[in-house]
């Protein structure tokens, strides 16, 4: 008679019960008074810090203080904390095995990000949120007059399209970077990958008409991408039982 295999733990070092035992001790000598009770008890059964959700809350936060970003490396900093900082936390929930998921995570974020940033252009700008840096605003001879203006022009178009480049970029960083054996666990991720990829892609394919409509996938666009990543998923595992 075979003896079964027995799994390996997933990324975090330690079996799911050990881990939670010692994260339990860890709570008593630190007390996690300070959070909700749902919150206390992610940060218990899951391998996830307080200080990565107080990333989150710092992001949250900026949104609060900061109304316009001067350059790229200001706006990563912002897109981190209220996108990749959730997608660390999430993957530690979904569980993965190799390490190279949180540069997954960090790159899928900032692509995911910034697809909001650009769809949401004209509704931030009625909350006067310009999440667009003013540098690639000058580099394209843009203003934010131009912006209240909801002038579509051929510079607007250029510019908008140098945001898309950013955010294609961090798209293929996050198909690259996600490791075989984690496809998986990564499902959820995936399926949200696909479903901002194709909105990203119909708003260039549209000139960015933003101040004209508002992008968004049907429900029957979202189930067809949904069921395409299950059956892609399906499809790994079936070529990695055949190695």
């Amino acid at each position: 008679m075979k003896k079964s295999k027995q799994k390996k733990p997933k990324q975090g070092g330690k079996p799911r019960v050990e881990q939670t035992a010692d994260q339990t001790n860890h709570a008593s000598k630190n007390d996690y008074g300070f959070a909700a009770k749902p919150v206390r008890q992610l940060i218990l059964t899951y391998p996830i810090t307080p200080e990565m959700l107080e990333e989150i809350i710092t992001g949250v936060e900026m949104d609060v203080d900061i109304r316009r970003y001067a350059t790229w490396d200001e706006l990563r900093v912002y897109c981190h904390r209220v996108a990749s900082a959730v997608g660390l936390v999430s993957i530690e929930i979904f569980g993965y095995r190799n390490p190279q998921c949180r540069d997954y995570a960090i790159a899928l974020g900032l692509a995911l990000q910034m697809t909001n940033i650009i769809r949401d252009v004209a509704t931030d700008l009625k909350a006067d949120r310009i999440y667009l840096p003013a540098q690639d605003l000058a580099r394209f001879h843009y203003d934010e007059e131009d912006l209240r203006n909801h002038l579509g022009d051929s510079r607007f178009t250029q510019l908008m399209n140098f945001q898309a480049a950013r955010a294609e970029k961090f798209f293929a960083d996050a198909a690259r970077l996600l490791p075989p054996e984690d496809r998986r666990s990564m499902l959820p991720a995936e399926i949200m990958r696909s479903i901002y990829h194709a909105l990203l892609r119909r708003m260039k394919l549209d000139n960015f008409r933003i101040f004209e409509k508002d992008y968004r996938l049907s429900k029957l666009e979202k189930s067809g991408r949904v069921t395409a990543q299950f059956l892609n998923c399906f499809l790994n595992l079936r070529r990695q039982a055949s190695v």
